[in-house]
């Protein structure tokens, strides 16, 4: 087998390009991209303090350290902190989104990225290079083999989450080329993630990013210390791909091809929703059909047509989905939030509560939405919405939402970004002080040194 390995690796081309990487060689758009990701990460961690699955991801980790765990007294390790942060910036289901994959970048790459510098190399200016390395890697190896992750039955942002925090702590870090590729050969076996918490709403999608996020600094910090992983992890037979998505065939120029020139995580988006992305679009139509002065208890019917891919995570078992058994399972079920946009005007972090999810006027309507497979729907290269209402009347009304808003074609500005920030700060309960010297932190943290101990309480 050895003489059928390839010369010069996926992981090695990759790695080149990432030592070449300098401080402030970056795009202004990938910058502002890039602090836009600390304010919404900071946010999210904010608001998902108080949560039960937040308490018990922190007293589940045991090794107290020097590192933040974001809105807590307590510190841990850079491992410790990683976990807690990744899994309260994914929890809410309110993180970015990379919308070619379908994968969340912020939540796992900035905890990975600023706990690794806090504890190894508190400079700014290494932990701008390695969110944005790690986000770019994770978001471009989620469209080598589109879809097919997902498909397989895993999470794709726990996968590739790994492989991006580690990227992204070893540039941070400043790891030779040679060191980044063992660092991405180790973070391969430590990655996982089923999506078997679709079936009841458990809590283990929100550690996903955690996981991904404390598994790349360990890979990099072993890598650091001459620890080696296989350099053919993407393409080798037994390697990422042949294990998460059952084929070795891709397309790996997405991932190399002009990495370092072209930055996918420009186009990041960032939901207006805290619920699962492709649900989004069918919110906003829900939405604008109520605006029409409907009556929920005027319609007879509402079918959305959807993308084949979506099913098996956001339609089916319908019935669960119309009435799901809890808030957290509620965040991955159309007919509910549809229904929940149309009666409330919107969807809020105050729509996934014991009390909200058995509103009877939203689950009567919910009751009444079914899908059809749209063949054509360009999921997953753009997320579109589209409900036809049939009324008792017999007529017909549809709504179509033609993209994801917060993403490329309707991106949020800066002011929309803090705004969310403040809200998110405010439902965790921080104050007016706090979220200033908070956002005041942030806008100089890529240029100094990084302490992030005011974040803390």
């Amino acid at each position: 087998m050895t003489s059928e390995l390839p010369k010069t690796s996926v992981a090695e081309t990759l790695a080149e390009k990432i030592v070449a990487m300098k401080p402030g060689s970056l795009p202004a758009a990938t910058r502002r991209k890039c602090e836009d990701l600390l304010i919404d990460v900071t946010g999210l961690c904010v608001t998902a303090r108080n949560e039960d699955y937040v308490k018990s991801a922190l007293a589940g980790w045991d090794d107290d350290g020097p590192c933040t765990a974001i809105g807590h007294a307590r510190t841990l390790t850079a491992s410790g902190a990683a976990f807690v942060n990744g899994t309260a910036a994914h929890g809410e289901d309110f993180d970015d989104t990379f919308e070619g994959g379908p994968v969340h970048a912020g939540a796992v790459v900035v905890p990975a990225v600023l706990a690794a510098c806090e504890r190894h190399n508190p400079d700014g200016r290494m932990a701008l290079i390695g969110i944005a390395v790690g986000c770019e890697v994770l978001c471009r190896l989620s469209v080598v083999v589109p879809k097919a992750v997902h498909k397989a039955g895993f999470h794709p942002t726990a996968i590739f989450g790994a492989m991006g925090a580690a990227a992204g702590v070893g540039a941070a870090l400043g790891l030779n080329a040679r060191q980044i590729v063992d660092a991405l050969g180790i973070a391969g076996s430590m990655a996982g993630g089923i999506i078997e918490y679709l079936a009841e709403g458990a809590w283990t999608k929100r550690l996903h990013a955690g996981w991904a996020a404390q598994s790349g600094i360990r890979a990099a910090l072993l890598a650091r210390q001459g620890f080696v992983g296989p350099r053919t992890v993407f393409e080798g037979v037994h390697g990422l791909f042949n294990g998460f998505a059952h084929t070795t065939e891709g397309d790996y120029g997405a991932l190399t091809g002009d990495f370092g020139d072209r930055w996918v995580i420009d186009m990041l988006a960032f939901k207006p929703y805290p619920c699962g992305t492709m649900a989004q679009p069918y919110i906003d139509c829900a939405k604008r059909l109520a605006a029409r002065g409907i009556k929920a208890e005027d319609i007879s019917e509402i079918v959305c047509e959807v993308a084949e891919g979506t099913v098996h995570r956001l339609w089916e078992p319908l019935a669960d989905k119309q009435r799901p058994r809890n808030g957290y399972a509620a965040k991955f079920a159309v007919p509910y939030l549809l229904a929940a946009g149309f009666v409330h005007g919107g969807v809020g972090l105050g729509a996934f509560t014991e009390i909200a999810i058995r509103d009877p006027k939203v689950l009567a309507l919910a009751a009444k939405v079914k899908f059809v497979i749209d063949p054509d729907n360009p999921y997953p290269n753009n997320y579109t919405g589209h409900i036809r209402a049939t009324m008792n009347d017999g007529s017909v009304i549809e709504e179509r939402q033609p993209y994801l808003r917060g993403g490329a074609q309707e991106p949020l500005t800066r002011q929309d970004v803090t705004d969310k920030f403040a809200l998110n700060a405010q439902h965790g309960g921080w104050d007016r002080m706090q979220s200033d010297a908070a956002l005041k932190l942030m806008a100089t943290l890529y240029d100094g040194r990084i302490d992030l101990s005011s974040l803390r309480g």
